[in-house]
């Protein structure tokens, strides 16, 4: 027997329940240590990396908040020029970093075609800086920039594809996953290092602080993401979108209102008075993503 090493190791400051250190240490098993890593500022940066102390036992690179994917592709480069095709890069990024200010350093990436796995870990705001809506905060959420009220529903615009919005730039791998299930995350992890060419994967990791949830229900609530269609998930090789892939499709569907009523961020939608409106609307776009997606609900 051996004792292999954690690549993220345990000690960091993330919150009771936070998803983000479990799905890097899953990638991280997956890519081992001929690894080198950039992050930019956000939840995982500040948790893992505070001085002199780091989680990570990989050679690693803070970035700025918006250029995670830029300096990935000077490492890329500067690895390539030096005949180091071997080792991984990785790109760590949260939905601040990705859907919002880090998009222009993304798209540049993908388009020059840089063999680098870009992760996007998605708690669906800006979790670091105070629980700010984002592009990836979805409709009907409550956060401290889009507070419910009276006249208010909370978040009032749809989640932004940032899946398909890097898919559509053509590049060789695509996907989405979730810590509920670590087999599938890690098996997309390997297809997308095996590329020749730039992949994106898109991780939702629910966090117990913004989503106001206990901190022992993590897993559950991704997992009742993916039983409820409200996170699907999918792996595309190549951009045409026709091709997509959905990679786990629950035995039965559950509805959103399963997932909805155990957050604390969508208290609003059931108290004081239940917005049945707002619900059904969110089931409604939820069961057009699967239809777009060709996946029926009786199959």
């Amino acid at each position: 027997m051996t004792e292999e090493k954690e690549l993220f190791a345990c000690g960091h400051r993330a919150c009771a329940g936070c998803s983000e250190p479990i799905a890097v240490r899953m990638i991280l098993e997956e890519a081992g240590p001929n690894t080198i890593g950039t992050i930019c500022t956000g939840c995982l940066e500040v948790v893992s990396t505070g001085w002199p102390e780091t989680a990570w036992e990989i050679p690693l690179i803070h970035a700025a908040f918006e250029n995670s994917a830029s300096v990935a592709s000077g490492v890329e480069v500067a690895l390539r020029q030096l005949g180091r095709d071997d080792t991984h890069v990785i790109a760590f990024a949260g939905d601040g970093g990705t859907f919002d200010i880090g998009l222009q350093a993304l798209s540049g990436m993908l388009e020059r075609g840089h063999k680098i796995l870009y992760v996007c870990l998605d708690n669906e705001a800006y979790m670091n800086t105070g629980i700010q809506r984002c592009s990836s905060t979805p409709l009907g959420t409550s956060t401290t920039t889009s507070p419910a009220g009276t006249y208010s529903i909370g978040e009032d615009r749809q989640k932004k594809p940032i899946g398909a919005i890097c898919a559509a730039h053509c590049i060789p791998y695509t996907a989405t996953a979730t810590i509920a299930y670590p087999q599938d995350l890690k098996k997309k992890v390997r297809k997308a290092l095996a590329v020749n060419g730039p992949s994106f994967l898109h991780v939702l990791v629910p966090c117990p602080t913004g989503w106001r949830f206990s901190s022992e229900e993590t897993v559950e609530l991704a997992r009742l993401a993916v039983e409820t269609g409200i996170f699907v998930l999918w792996e595309l090789e190549g951009g045409n979108l026709q091709n997509i892939k959905v990679t786990k499709k629950p035995k039965t569907w559950r509805p959103v209102e399963d997932y909805l009523k155990q957050q604390g961020r969508y208290k609003h939608l059931f108290k004081p008075k239940k917005r049945q409106d707002v619900i059904e609307k969110i089931q409604q776009d939820v069961d057009q993503k699967l239809i777009e997606l060709g996946i029926t609900k009786e199959t």
